[in-house]
């Protein structure tokens, strides 16, 4: 309860100050000075944002419409900071914290955290896509860190943007091993649960980072993701150039893709023919075209990736393992593979229809089993669930209605 009336005493203080000086300061060009003037580096951030952020925006700008998840592939903070997701994953739903990953343009390319606090954190477009950098959204964590290349917190009204004054957030850069800044780390919440312990907590991670960085071999810049799309479909695009592959060869790859740990060579013909008989030199060629359309990105003993591909499969199944429905039926495009018959790919294809339609099942948000529903028109248990979940008053009842008529009809 100490804690929480100190908290709530300096946010007092600090909107006073904020509605005391940053109007003086973009109509005047006034100075803080004196008592009850917020620190100096966050009122020089103040003076140099004023130029071009409106206290008044209601959220950041979009970088690239929000599409941002090439750039993430591409990012040198990506593999250190997957091998570090779930730990961050932990501390931010214990701790009621959002966590985000920028590059070093202050471009936001990755967070986790409870759904709650996402949800927050979206509306003022603290999500992938998010521009936190000074000169889009004013005095911010992130923005200090980028600029002076020093860990940061900054409290309720310390932040120019009036949006954010009712959180506190914390932040620390990422260093390459030649010293540049790569991005930051951001640890942000309500004002009401800031902790003296989050700075250091962020600084830790952000060193876990940096020491997998220095560990990592020199990446490749000429490197550049696979994307693989198999929902619904099946290609497969490197640069948005289609790759040549045939069905074997992308079933293959959507192999590889969903089972990271790899393939012995006989599970593999296993998983793509079943109990056909097919010669070796048939079997090897598939895998050695796939090769060098990967630039030898398959290992040779062991079948399994060694070069980036990115898949809108895996990535249901990450939103489905963090009880993120929202996203998973956004990234269902549909059976995998549909006109595959390898038994490797049936399996997963199971798998994944069951498991998205059990998240649907287990939606408290009927747009989810509407969604979905389009998708099933013949699975009168979600038609079922929909109305169910569904306001007496709803107009969309009568679509959901529908559409059980016709499933019970068959």
């Amino acid at each position: 309860m100490a804690q929480r009336s100190e908290l709530r005493q300096r946010k007092a203080r600090l909107e006073s100050a904020w509605s005391r000086w940053v109007p003086q300061m973009r109509d005047a060009g006034a100075r803080p000075s004196g008592a009850g003037a917020p620190r100096p580096d966050v009122t020089e951030s103040w003076l140099r944002s004023l130029g071009s952020v409106d206290p008044a925006l209601d959220s950041a700008p979009v970088t690239d419409g929000g599409a941002v998840h090439r750039r993430w592939l591409g990012s040198p903070l990506r593999r250190p900071v997957d091998g570090l997701a779930e730990e961050l994953r932990a501390i931010a739903e214990d701790a009621g914290f959002v966590t985000a990953v920028t590059d070093r343009t202050g471009t936001i390319l990755w967070t986790c955290g409870g759904p709650t606090m996402r949800r927050r954190a979206e509306r003022v477009n603290f999500a992938p896509g998010g521009r936190w950098d000074e000169g889009a959204m004013g005095t911010n964590a992130l923005s200090l860190a980028l600029r002076t290349g020093r860990p940061s917190s900054v409290f309720s009204a310390e932040h120019l943007v009036t949006a954010l004054h009712g959180w506190v957030c914390y932040c620390a850069p990422v260093h390459g091993p030649d010293g540049r800044v790569l991005g930051v780390l951001d640890m942000s919440t309500t004002w009401d649960r800031a902790h003296p312990l989050a700075m250091s907590t962020v600084r830790s991670l952000a060193a876990a980072i940096e020491s997998r960085l220095r560990a990592e071999p020199p990446r490749r810049e000429d490197t550049t993701p696979v994307r693989l799309t198999c929902l619904g479909t099946g290609r497969a695009s490197r640069g948005g150039a289609p790759l040549p592959l045939r069905p074997r060869q992308l079933e293959i790859l959507t192999l590889l893709t969903l089972e990271r740990e790899g393939f012995t060579p006989g599970r593999l013909r296993e998983a793509l023919y079943g109990e056909r008989t097919v010669t070796a030199s048939t079997f090897k060629a598939e895998i050695s075209h796939l090769r060098r359309a990967l630039d030898g990105g398959v290992a040779t003993r062991r079948y399994a990736l060694t070069a980036p591909v990115s898949c809108d499969a895996r990535e249901v199944l990450r939103a489905l393992e963090r009880g993120d429905a929202e996203t998973a039926l956004g990234l269902y495009g549909g059976p995998l593979l549909p006109g595959s018959q390898a038994p490797g790919i049936e399996e997963w294809r199971t798998h994944l229809e069951v498991a998205v339609r059990e998240a649907v099942l287990a939606s408290r948000r009927p747009e989810h089993a509407l969604r979905y529903g389009e998708r099933a028109p013949y699975d009168a248990e979600v038609h079922e669930h929909a109305l169910r979940l569904l306001d007496p008053g709803d107009t969309r009842r009568a679509l959901a209605a529908g559409r059980l008529t016709t499933a019970l009809r068959y």
